[in-house]
Parts: C-alpha cells; sequence; structure tokens
C-alpha cells in the first residue's frame, strides 16, 4: 500500500513540473508601440524645374476715312501682328504650407515664388497692299521674370509616407511687354507698353515622398495661364493722323515640371502596434 501511495505522488509531482515548464514555455512578451508618420503641420522648402510657356502678342489698328491707313492695311497690320512668342526656361524658388491629414486624406494651402524666366520676341512684316513696295513691321518682346501660386492641395495616402495629390489656385506674374511699329511708306512709328502684375489661374498634380524626420521629396505638374492684357495707345508719329488708335494684347501660358524637398515643423504622431 505504501509503495503504491508513493507511485501516485511521483505521478502528481512529476505532471506538475511539466505543467509548469510548458507555461513559462508560451509566455510571449506584450508587442511595442511604433510611431506612424502623420502629414498634420507647417512646412518650407525649396524647388527647382523647367517652364516650356507661350504667349500671343496681338497688334491692330481701326480704319478711319479720314485717318493714316487704308481699309485694306488695317487688315494687314492685324494679320502680321498676330504672333507667336515661345520661351522655355529654368525655374526655382521656395515654398510654404500647411497640411491636415484625416484618416486617409490630406488637405492644404500651399504658396510659392520662383524665379519664371519667360522672355522672348517676335517680328513680322508685310507690304501695303494700297502701296506697294511700301510696307511696315509690327514687332512685340514679351517677359515675367518672377511667378508667385496661392493653391490649395487634396489628396489621398497610397502609403502612410506617399502622398499623390492635385492642387489649383491664383497665378501671379509681372508681365511686361514691348510693342513697335514702323513703317516705310512715311516713316511712320507707333509705340506702347504693358505693366502688368495679373492675376490668373492654375492647376496641376503631384506626389510627395516623406522619408523620416520631417523631410519629404516631391514632383509636381503646374499649368499656369495669366490671361490677357490689353493697352492702346494713339502715338503714330511720322504721318499725319497720330491720332490713329492702336490696340496691343497678350497673353502667357506656360507648362512648369519641378522637383521639391520639403521639411515639415512638428505635428502629432500616431501611435500604432
Amino acid at each position: 500500500m505504501k509503495t503504491f501511495l508513493l507511485a501516485v505522488a511521483s505521478i502528481v509531482l512529476g505532471t506538475a513540473t511539466v505543467s509548469a515548464a510548458d507555461l513559462a514555455a508560451h509566455y510571449t512578451k506584450a508587442s511595442t508601440m511604433a510611431a506612424a508618420y502623420n502629414w498634420t503641420g507647417f512646412y518650407v522648402g525649396a524647388n527647382v524645374g523647367g517652364q516650356w510657356g507661350s504667349a500671343d502678342p496681338a497688334t491692330s489698328t481701326v480704319f478711319d476715312p479720314p485717318g493714316y491707313f487704308a481699309s485694306a492695311s488695317v487688315s494687314a497690320i492685324a494679320a502680321a501682328g498676330a504672333q507667336r512668342v515661345n520661351s522655355s526656361s529654368v525655374t526655382g524658388g521656395f515654398t510654404a504650407g500647411y497640411n491636415w491629414q484625416v484618416n486617409q486624406a490630406v488637405l492644404g494651402l500651399e504658396g510659392d515664388i520662383n524665379y519664371f524666366g519667360f522672355k522672348g520676341s517676335a517680328s513680322g512684316s508685310a507690304l501695303y497692299p494700297c502701296c506697294a513696295p511700301t510696307g511696315f513691321t509690327v514687332s512685340s518682346q514679351v517677359s515675367a521674370d518672377w511667378l508667385a501660386t496661392i493653391r490649395g492641395r487634396i489628396g489621398f495616402l497610397a502609403a502612410p509616407t506617399w502622398l499623390l495629390y492635385a492642387t489649383g489656385g491664383a497665378a501671379i506674374a509681372e508681365v511686361k511687354v514691348n510693342f513697335n511699329f514702323t513703317d516705310t511708306f512715311a516713316s511712320a512709328t507707333e509705340s506702347a507698353a504693358i505693366r502688368d502684375t495679373r492675376l490668373g489661374w492654375t492647376a496641376g498634380v503631384g506626389t510627395e515622398y516623406a522619408f523620416g524626420g520631417g523631410w519629404s521629396l516631391k514632383a509636381e505638374y503646374l499649368y499656369v495661364d495669366l490671361g490677357r492684357s490689353t493697352v492702346t495707345s494713339a502715338n503714330l508719329l511720322g504721318g499725319a493722323f497720330p491720332s490713329n488708335v492702336f490696340t496691343h494684347s497678350v497673353d502667357i501660358k506656360s507648362n512648369i515640371v519641378r522637383v521639391g524637398v520639403n521639411y515639415k515643423f512638428g505635428g502629432p504622431v500616431v501611435a500604432r502596434y
């Protein structure tokens, strides 16, 4: 009997030891929390790229029976004055903005000022239909040195650190144009200038990738339309009719492709397991 009880006690103690060892083997340490990137916050940055644009300067005058030009000359001047200027240049500047992240969406407001570098000229000549071989020349020089934009941004996160967005808003630039008219009929000359700070519009798309410590890289395309500026003049010299009215106008459009780097200050960090 004593031998039987000792055997039973040995079995019970062995089972308890195995259970304790089994519990120790299945113990797991609680998972730690990792910080997820959050896009909310104020940021500043710089960008560089290229612009490819065009302008359509135009010069025209009017027919007046006692005026300087024959009716056929008016249409000829308008045809020669309808010109095209193409421009391409390096562009670059500085950016500042603020983002709000709401779940997988990112909303933002961004402004920038950049060297624009738009510059070009065109010239057109023709014979007077009434009075060949005398003729005339119309020339124009167009430039816009700087460009600023104020845009909204709306995007979604393809990944926690990868943003795809659309953007659009106002575009501002100082447009400068010089127009000149000369002829060989009476050595007549006329000139006018446009100096206009234009408020136009811009729209585009972009992508931005955050790589830690508040830094991010972006690539962006913008289309810019600065609209049309117009000026009139009545300073025809050399002919007998200086009051003959000319109308000059220009518009500028541009495609901009650029890359940039941004640095975000602060903003909340969301914990995740």
